[in-house]
């Protein structure tokens, strides 16, 4: 069997194969709500076969959101509709996960697909937040230092946002501490020039990202795998590097965090990123093999062959593949029939199922 087909297990939970669609965030929410658009989007890739779908970053407080299109867990009446979509992905046999996000100071932004820069008041914008008073970038509005209180505040939200994630039927969770968003502004010494508990030293950089994690597993069942969305490095010098991300990862094992999806990236609008095929692979394996400690790898990983050779050999224990998952919501079938696997398609499918398919 090719390694990428097999199952993998968190907790009490079973993913059917390695692959796994990441967050994408789609900018379609009304009020934090989801809608028809999100329904049909991550249904769809259910039907695809991914064995792990995570849904977009979510946000834990109104003023965490990125965009105002953005999902959210902040109040109770956002899970009746995040319910219809965790029970659609749960009965077409694929894990329904949600990442839990808080963007700070890189909030109150246009869509997607619009000019990123600080919206003002008028225009819909908010105020935002971050460990210190220092800017995104340019066109970016300063943001507000969080006091203690509020950081503790913070902490609740996520904690409270993750019962509701439950409540609407997630089998995981993934808390969001990468992308240049709040939790990593936390880590990193580019953005948090703080000199109390919360900055200053490795020790005290980390500490909300391990306060956050310990919140969310006490409110998370036991039998069930908590994640966290790392950025490897800055790609900044003097920024956040992998050198720390393995010294964190040491510590979130323990915490009860169950697997690392690691990315890189986001802090800085200056980043020079190299680009390329599994560009950030390199990190999920010396994170895997340093800290002790479950990966998922993504980034430009694109070819059946390439993401099997990435489980077969160890790198990480599964691959998320964003773009080709846009491009292809059944990617994992046809990959499938590339490695010479024989997987179930949807009974409403199996006509156009390939031969030798499971109920053919």
């Amino acid at each position: 069997m090719a390694h990428l087909f097999e199952a993998l297990k968190l907790r009490d939970v079973s993913l059917a194969n390695r692959i796994g669609i990441p967050p994408m965030c789609q900018y379609s929410a009304q009020e934090g709500m989801a809608g028809d658009w999100h329904f049909v989007h991550y249904g769809s890739r259910a039907a695809g076969g991914a064995g792990l779908i995570v849904v977009e970053a979510t946000a834990v407080a109104p003023e965490g959101r990125i965009s105002a299109g953005d999902l959210g867990l902040w109040e109770d009446r956002q899970i009746e509709p995040l319910s219809r979509i965790a029970q659609f992905i749960s009965a077409r046999g694929s894990v329904a996960a949600i990442q839990l996000a808080h963007a700070g100071r890189k909030a109150s932004v246009g869509l997607g697909w619009q000019a990123q820069r600080s919206l003002p008041k008028d225009q819909g914008g908010w105020p935002t937040l971050a460990p210190s008073a220092i800017a995104f970038g340019d066109g970016y509005a300063l943001p507000g230092e969080l006091d203690e209180a509020g950081i503790w505040q913070i902490i609740e939200q996520f904690a409270t946002a993750a019962r509701r994630a439950r409540a609407a039927g997630f089998q995981a969770v993934e808390i969001h501490a990468a992308h240049g968003y709040l939790l990593h502004q936390f880590l990193s010494p580019l953005s948090n020039r703080r000199s109390d508990a919360y900055g200053g030293s490795f020790e005290n950089r980390t500490r909300l990202v391990r306060e956050v994690v310990m919140a969310v597993r006490a409110a998370w069942p036991e039998n069930l795998p908590l994640l966290v969305r790392l950025s490897a490095t800055d790609w900044e010098e003097g920024g956040w590097d992998v050198a720390e991300t393995v010294e964190l990862c040491h510590t979130l094992k323990p915490l009860g965090v169950d697997l690392v999806d690691v990315s890189s990236a986001g802090l800085t609008p200056t980043a020079k990123i190299p680009l390329g095929s599994g560009f950030q692979t390199e990190f999920a394996a010396r994170i895997r093999r340093e800290a002790g400690i479950a990966t998922a790898a993504v980034g430009l990983i694109t070819s059946p062959a390439q993401a099997d050779h990435i489980v077969r050999t160890g790198q990480a224990d599964m691959v998320l593949l964003g773009r080709e998952l846009l491009r292809d919501p059944y990617w994992p079938l046809h990959a499938a029939q590339a490695l010479g696997q024989s997987v179930p398609w949807p009974l409403q499918y199996q006509r156009a199922a390939p031969p030798g398919t499971p109920g053919r």
